[in-house]
């Protein structure tokens, strides 16, 4: 609005105000109109409303225009350029009817020509009394505004972008911690599924193996899942001969393809074994008179095995082995001398002891030592321990295993030959170094003939065959009594006996006797009598008829003429 102040009329000087807008901080902005010449007639909102009051004492009538420059009343004014706020440049308009243009906030007054800028100022606006109540005014120092000629705008904050920027890096901040919080939950929910599904997978193996509490045991599992017959074997029959004492040693070498499980199988030469003629011998008796074939058909007659070939593994062969592959280390149990030594003082060639390192000639030493009083299990057990280590020491590689047999120049029998013995222990010597390899020694009674223990714990689960051991009835029975003073002769006796193919029968031991007596019940048996005392290496004249012990079909007292060395 146009709107103008008297300043005259307030004792502030003859200086007119008029109203032309508001600067950015809401106050408004005052410019300075020059005396008009002719007679104005200025906004009376008093008057005009009818209060009849005339702050300037006019008396409700045209006042004239107060000249703050002393010119007077002269009736006219002088044209004032209007108010161009965006300077359009228009020239200054004539006024009409003594008024001046009305102000444009927008620069639509169509006005033309230069219009000279006006400088903005803020006006101070004194007090005014009227009849009407005061608007609400502030108070600054000495001077009073209303304020209602004050448009206010929000002024902006200094802080206000650190306070933006803090509330973003609070939200930030929360929401990273709510995400790492959800990143955690899922990553311990994850945890819980797999060790939920391992702990499963644990149970379901324990179920599948039989190893649950409450239900069937491992071995029941075991036969379930895979029949003992059902498995594979390889099986190859190694027979030691001694070249320079005599006497053989014999070992099953058993790959079980289906376990991933290799055994050297021990058998003692008092086996007792079945004949083609339907006799009974001995496994020691067989290797000599019927050769490695006929041994090999009795082997798998009386275990029930199927035997794929022979391998004939003379002593020099075993020496030439050991010294081919680097020696061995054997945990030895007995000190064994050297059997080339002179005299009796010299340090025994194999000690007793952890780990001991073995040539050729200490291994073969050590696998056909048999010590004073002792069985033939005993140099038996010596012999597998030697095998064992050959095979953990041989090389894993089939062309490898191959070349070392085909050094050693040995004559392998048919069917095998140097290849398919190279392939087979290699291996064996894989499983013998991963540890999935032992040793076990077939129990055999003092007849010859195989025990349920044999028959449960070797032959059925080892060698998956089923024993079937001569008749009894076969074999001459013969009882020994030792009566020659020597402990060991009831021992050596035995062995002499079974190998020449006759059932043993511990007589026990009495007083000593000066000669040895062969004694047959039945005429029948007469025959068998002198055989006896032939084998044991007893005269003739020794046999006679009388009583015999027990059920036995032979009696025999070993008196202090026997001479186990020349039977």
């Amino acid at each position: 609005m146009n709107d103008r102040y008297d300043a005259g009329a307030a004792g502030h000087g003859a200086d007119q105000y008029e109203l032309v807008g508001y600067d950015e901080y809401g106050r408004p902005v005052y410019r300075q109109v020059p005396p008009q010449q002719q007679t104005q007639h200025p906004y009376d909102s008093y008057t005009q409303q009818g209060y009849g009051y005339d702050p300037y004492a006019t008396g409700g009538q045209q006042a004239q225009q107060y000249d703050p420059y002393g010119g007077g009343d002269t009736g006219q004014q002088p044209q004032t350029p209007s108010y161009d706020p965006y300077g359009t440049g228009s020239h200054p308009q004539q006024h009409t009817g003594g008024h001046s243009a009305s102000y444009d906030p927008y620069g639509r007054t169509a006005s033309s020509g230069q219009q000279p800028r006006v400088a903005e100022q803020t006006a101070y606006i004194p007090h005014q009394a009227g009849p009407v109540e005061e608007p609400v005014t502030q108070e600054r120092g000495d001077r009073d505004y209303r304020t209602e000629q004050f448009a206010f705008v929000e002024e902006p904050d200094q802080d206000s972008e650190d306070v933006i920027d803090w509330l973003k890096f609070t939200e930030n901040r929360t929401e990273r911690r709510e995400e790492a919080k959800r990143r955690a939950r899922a990553r311990v929910v994850a945890l819980v599924v797999v060790l939920a599904l391992a702990a499963a997978g644990g149970v379901g193996y324990l179920w599948y193996a039989g190893k649950l509490p409450g239900l069937s045991s491992s071995d029941d599992k075991k036969d379930t899942a895979t029949p003992t017959g059902a498995q594979k074997r390889d099986v190859i029959v190694v027979h030691l001969h001694n070249t320079k004492k005599g006497g053989t040693s014999t070992a099953l070498l058993v790959d079980n393809t289906t376990t991933k499980q290799g055994t050297t199988v021990l058998l003692p030469n008092a086996l007792a074994l079945s004949g083609d003629d339907g006799s009974t011998t001995t496994l020691a008796k067989s290797v000599d008179d019927d050769g490695s074939s006929g041994t090999r058909d009795e082997i798998d007659t009386v275990l029930g095995t199927e035997i794929q070939g022979t391998w004939r593994l003379d002593t020099p062969y075993l020496q030439n082995l050991v010294d081919l592959i680097g020696n061995i280390d054997v945990d030895t149990n007995a000190n064994v001398p050297d059997p080339e030594a002179k005299s009796k003082g010299t340090a025994p060639l194999v000690r007793k002891g952890k780990a001991q390192t073995l040539s050729g000639k200490s291994a073969v030493a050590y696998a056909t030592y048999q010590g004073s009083g002792e069985a033939q299990n005993a140099q038996l057990e010596r012999f597998g321990q030697v095998m064992q280590a050959v095979l953990r020491k041989l090389t894993s590689d089939s062309q490898g295993a191959t070349t070392t047999v085909q050094t050693l120049g040995m004559i392998i029998e048919p069917p095998l030959t140097d290849k398919d013995l190279g392939a087979f222990l290699a291996r064996l010597a894989d499983l013998a170094k991963g540890g999935d390899y032992k040793t076990a020694l077939l129990p055999v009674q003092t007849d010859g003939t195989l025990s349920a223990q044999a028959s449960a714990s070797v032959v059925k689960d080892v060698l998956g065959g089923t024993a079937k051991s001569p008749d009894k009835d076969a074999a001459i029975r013969v009882s020994v009594r030792n009566a020659s003073g020597v402990k060991d002769n009831t021992g050596k006796a035995r062995v002499v006996l079974l190998n020449g193919g006759f059932s043993f029968q511990d007589g026990g031991s009495g007083a000593a006797e000066a000669t040895s007596e062969v004694v047959y019940a039945d005429a029948a048996d007469k025959d068998d009598a002198t055989e006896v005392a032939k084998t044991l290496g007893l005269p003739a004249g020794a046999v006679s008829k009388g009583d015999v012990s027990g059920n036995a079909d032979v009696s025999v007292v070993l008196g202090q003429d026997y001479a186990p060395s020349s039977s």
